[in-house]
């Protein structure tokens, strides 16, 4: 009879850090030498299920889907087989997901340059290339440390800093940031990890 290799398991389209990202694990009792190749369609084209060139054959477990679809704004879906020789297994297809619905952010990364009178902020995005024009934004703390008095800076543009006038302020600042993203309503990230400074000091 025709034998089968064990389909991929816990096959899973995931939106994670900015990225659009299909996952799986081997399929139990899997050979070494197993490889995999993936396809996706989307829902304006159901049942045309089209080719991933760089998740063909390949012997990691993911692929990363962000810029092989053409519109961020359809919902599409993954399939996965698994290969070893002229052996091949079902396909296990993923749900539906739409990147611009369904996005998850990672927090932005800050680079804080102190100047005599003020701060200027700007914040990074790790973002693929085709979704750099989504219009992604971040939202800024500002507080002393170790007060719980946070002021905020909500609602900038990535590519704009924030400038911060620090005349009044004296002592160990904190600076903190999340990205966000306007879909049906606002997304966050988690806030950045603290990035704090001292400011007008008497050396």
């Amino acid at each position: 009879g025709h034998v089968q290799l064990p389909p991929p398991q816990n096959v899973t389209l995931l939106s994670k850090d900015f990225d659009l990202i299909l996952t799986w694990t081997p399929g139990e009792g899997s050979p070494p030498d197993v490889t995999y190749t993936v396809r996706y369609e989307s829902q304006e084209r159901i049942s045309k299920w089209i080719k991933v060139p760089h998740c063909k054959n390949i012997h990691r477990t993911s692929c990363n889907l962000t810029c092989v679809v053409s519109n961020n704004f359809l919902k599409v879906r993954a399939r996965v087989k698994a290969v070893s020789g002229r052996f091949q297994s079902p396909w296990v297809e993923s749900q539906f997901k739409e990147y611009h619905l369904d996005v998850e952010l990672a927090p932005p990364v800050l680079n804080v340059n102190v100047k005599e009178n003020s701060i200027h902020v700007n914040a990074s995005f790790p973002l693929a290339t085709c979704v750099e024009s989504l219009s992604w934004m971040y939202d800024l703390n500002l507080w002393e440390a170790g007060s719980e008095d946070k002021k905020q800076y909500e609602r900038n543009f990535r590519k704009d800093a924030v400038t911060i006038n620090t005349t009044a302020l004296r002592g160990n600042y904190c600076l903190s940031a999340r990205s966000s993203f306007q879909s049906i309503d606002f997304k966050h990230s988690k806030f950045s990890q603290p990035v704090c400074v001292l400011l007008n000091h008497k050396g």
